[in-house]
């Protein structure tokens, strides 16, 4: 892993960092040097690390919490180079959204392939990020996607032990219902109850398959963008109960 930019603001350290082709951030308090939980953050499709959505949760994971928070650029997103699988999966989208046909088989297929490449990515940049000492090895580790991050995330998590609470939404069960019932993990789900883009009875059933004895759903009316800000406060309080609490909330 290589630190190539640092910047502070408002109690937070911004740190660009790249990890082999993988390029990423990590927020980090300004203060204290002791070992803090990590979240990890996944952004949605077309979207990149420094997205509005997954700066506003970082600052106030680190800010309320004192936790770590690391995002990645998503194959082919943000900073990184697209391959011509990724040409090929956004010009099918294109055509999809053109004649009004259902981007469901579409999404599910670009999911698909981006979880295939991603997962590797995110445990490899855990393992590297939990060599540094402000991390640590045996610290609590959380994972936050939504959308296209909930088609990373739940793979990624079903396969990897170290996340110990993870929160998704706004994605339905085809594809993720096998990775989901792998899950025992506390989850907190999203689901946009008037959701152009996923039928709410499939969400609704890969909120069912998670295996997890502790999972919410948190179901508000709106279409698939329009998740609530309060949501961000929903999902500080869940973090801060199952990875442990650093700073004042």
């Amino acid at each position: 892993m290589h630190f190539t930019a640092e910047t502070s603001s408002n109690g937070v350290v911004e740190r660009n960092f790249t990890l082999g082709d993988v390029t990423g951030l990590l927020w980090s308090p300004a203060s204290g040097s002791e070992p803090a939980p990590l979240v990890l953050m996944a952004h949605g499709g077309g979207q990149h690390k420094r997205a509005p959505g997954i700066l506003g949760r970082a600052q106030r994971f680190v800010t309320a919490c004192g936790f770590h928070v690391a995002s990645l650029d998503a194959p082919g997103h943000g900073d990184r180079p697209r391959t011509a699988a990724d040409e090929q999966h956004i010009a099918v989208l294109r055509q999809a959204q053109a004649a009004g046909e259902p981007l469901g088989p579409v999404v599910v297929e670009i999911h698909k392939d981006l979880a295939a490449r991603a997962v590797p990515e995110w445990r490899a940049t855990l393992d590297a990020l939990q060599a540094l000492p402000e991390i640590g090895a045996d610290g609590p580790v959380g994972f936050w996607g939504i959308m296209q991050g909930t088609g990373i995330g739940v793979p990624l998590t079903a396969v990897e032990p170290r996340i110990a609470a993870a929160v998704f939404g706004c994605l339905g069960h085809e594809s993720l219902t096998e990775a989901a019932a792998q899950i025992t993990v506390p989850i907190e789900f999203l689901l946009q109850w008037d959701d152009e883009h996923v039928e709410r009875q499939s969400g609704l059933a890969l909120f069912d398959a998670f295996a997890s004895k502790e999972k919410s759903l948190h179901a508000n009316a709106g279409g698939h963008v329009d998740v609530p800000r309060f949501e961000v406060d929903s999902a500080t309080r869940f973090f801060a109960r199952h990875l442990g609490q650093v700073g004042s909330f």
